[in-house]
């Protein structure tokens, strides 16, 4: 008799009796398991409501980067090219859930939501593009903020005309800071890819980057040429053909992430043009972690340190009240 790998096990376990595939309704008993028994968990217990925020956004997550297809519907097969497995192995396995930086770290979670939070400023969990353009101290540039809107990187899930919901930003958020993973690669050349033929041409990067040189000047930053900045680009891409850029070319360059934040993102734009010291001596020290693991790192400590600062007479009751506070 064969034995079937843990992997299909787990897969044959959570689906629904007839379905050939997961949906994010069957991760949710993994998490109120999780949420009920997992150490690092427990001083949520008291807090339903964010019980609730941290299981959806780990279940955001899973699928941002495990359903590869983006329809909603997770394979065995997108299972088993995932990670996930070995993350929920870990995460049974250590006490300190902000250790499991895959998926389950609530620190991460903390980031995301609290990110969420600043932005939609009238509470009702919805973000316009208003609200979008004040991310990251108006790092990004009106034009792929409105290809965002245009739904061309992602169907949202929000039902409301003109706005996003939760889930949309967290896709967001995590394809913004995570720009060297593939479904980011994907999400940020379908924002540029304007045609939608598949390849992103001069003209389509000179769109987007006439945006970032009337900032620069704006600035009274010295500006970079788009004709410069097009030989950098090829340079460090090397395109199979010097013409275009096909996702094939981005998706085989660690370097490839640079190309989308000088297209739209002028803040880090800015840190590539200066080679910031600081960054590339983090990523010598911590080869492993993920661009995604540093930005919510740096993040956390950052919000840990206004909290800390903040008292109760400015409001810090907004987003947590006492019971809440991180556990740092």
């Amino acid at each position: 008799m064969m034995t079937t790998d843990i992997t299909t096990q787990i897969f044959n376990i959570l689906k629904q009796p007839d379905c050939k595939y997961l949906t994010q309704e069957d991760f949710k008993p993994v998490l109120q398991e999780l949420l009920a028994t997992h150490p690092g968990l427990e001083f949520l217990q008291g807090t339903p409501e964010f019980q609730e925020r941290y299981a959806e956004t780990v279940i955001y997550r899973i699928f941002y980067y495990v359903n590869r297809s983006g329809n909603g519907q997770l394979t065995l097969r997108e299972l088993k090219r995932g990670n996930l497995i070995a993350a929920m192995q870990h995460a049974d396995e250590e006490e300190d859930i902000n250790k499991v930086l895959r998926y389950f770290s609530y620190e991460h979670f903390y980031v995301i939501y609290c990110k969420f939070w600043e932005l939609d400023t009238d509470h009702d969990f919805l973000i316009d593009k208003e609200n979008l353009i004040r991310y990251g101290n108006h790092a990004l540039t009106y034009r792929i903020v409105d290809k965002i809107f245009s739904q061309l990187p992602r169907k949202f899930t929000s039902k409301v005309e003109g706005k996003m919901g939760y889930e949309d930003f967290v896709y967001f958020i995590l394809a913004e800071e995570d720009k060297s993973s593939e479904p980011s690669l994907e999400y940020w050349f379908k924002c540029i890819d304007l045609d939608g033929n598949g390849i992103l041409t001069p003209n389509e990067m000179q769109f987007f980057y006439e945006e970032q040189l009337h900032r620069m000047e704006c600035m009274a930053q010295e500006p970079v040429l788009f004709e410069d900045i097009l030989c950098q680009m090829i340079d460090m891409i090397a395109p199979e053909n010097e013409s275009f850029f096909s996702l094939r070319d981005l998706k085989g360059n660690k370097l490839s992430g640079n190309v989308f934040n000088i297209l739209f993102n002028l803040n880090k734009f800015m840190a590539f043009e200066t080679r910031d010291p600081f960054l590339i001596r983090q990523e010598r020290e911590e080869p492993t972690l993920t661009e995604w693991d540093r930005f919510a790192h740096r993040e956390y400590i950052r919000l840990s340190m206004e909290e800390d600062a903040e008292d109760a007479s400015n409001g810090s009751g907004d987003v947590w009240d006492e019971s809440l506070e991180a556990p740092f």
